[in-house]
């Protein structure tokens, strides 16, 4: 794939991401918000890896950082004086939960989210799947959850979102050479959840899934061109229940975002 283009990239499964394709030897364009721990984590990955890093410090609930984004993913290569390489992956991860309830919290930080990872998914979507398909290859990962089939609130709400439009991505992408695939893990061990204040303590041992272990079961489906990538055996059988189970039991488990 060359160069990897992964958002949310200095923490969580981003950060996982980020080592495991520079590992592989691709290049890697980082996308977070903050610019120092961009810029420390674009340093070790250049001493470790050996590969090259771009950063791109972007608040991505910004509209004019998204575009600038989506301006690096449109490079083809073929510009004159640009000796940017284009981007043969792009890995749309960034997101955070809101940690409030919808009715009484915070209409900013709710429409903040969904600019994340609604809004920016569709934006850097449209500019990788427009250069990819014009080059004949390529990848697209979206970063989903399996809360994506529950009635977890608005961050269930936005991954939801991600899955279906993924899912129909990858069936207009069909056939150009390149693919679209949504990652639905499970609970996953970062500090996802400790950034947002999020109590836990209620998910048992077994429901937690280790990040390397997410992220290489996502690169390799992405490799192999399958479309929903639901990492681990307990959360595709997971996956399987809450696609049939009375929509009651489905309202009852979003309690557990």
């Amino acid at each position: 794939m060359g160069t990897a283009l992964v958002t949310g990239a200095t923490a969580g499964l981003g950060l996982e991401f980020t080592w495991q394709l520079a590992t592989a030897r691709h290049d890697v364009v980082l996308v977070a918000r903050d610019a120092d721990r961009l810029e420390r984590v674009a340093n070790q990955v250049r001493a470790a890896a050996g590969v090259r890093v771009e950063v791109l410090a972007a608040d991505l609930s910004r509209p004019e950082d998204t575009a600038r984004v989506a301006e690096r993913l449109a490079v083809t290569g073929d510009e004159d004086g640009d000796d940017r390489r284009p981007v043969g992956l792009l890995v749309n991860n960034a997101g955070f939960a809101t940690a409030q309830r919808f009715v009484g919290g915070d209409l900013g930080t709710e429409l903040a989210a969904l600019d994340v990872m609604v809004r920016a998914v569709v934006v850097l979507s449209h500019a990788a799947a427009g250069q990819m398909t014009a080059r004949g290859r390529g990848a697209i990962l979206n970063v989903a959850s399996v809360a994506a089939l529950t009635a977890g609130g608005t961050y269930a709400a936005a991954k939801s979102y991600v899955r279906s439009f993924t899912e129909g991505l990858a069936v207009e992408l069909k056939g150009t050479g390149v693919t679209a695939t949504v990652v639905c893990p499970g609970f996953t061990r970062t500090e996802f959840h400790d950034r947002a204040d999020v109590d836990m303590s209620a998910v048992p041992e077994i429901g937690w899934l280790q990040a390397p272990a997410v992220v290489s079961e996502a690169l390799a489906d992405v490799r192999r061109g399958v479309v929903i990538s639901t990492p681990s055996v307990r959360y595709k059988a997971a996956s399987a229940l809450l696609r049939v189970a009375p929509r009651g039991v489905v309202r009852a488990v979003g309690k557990y975002r």
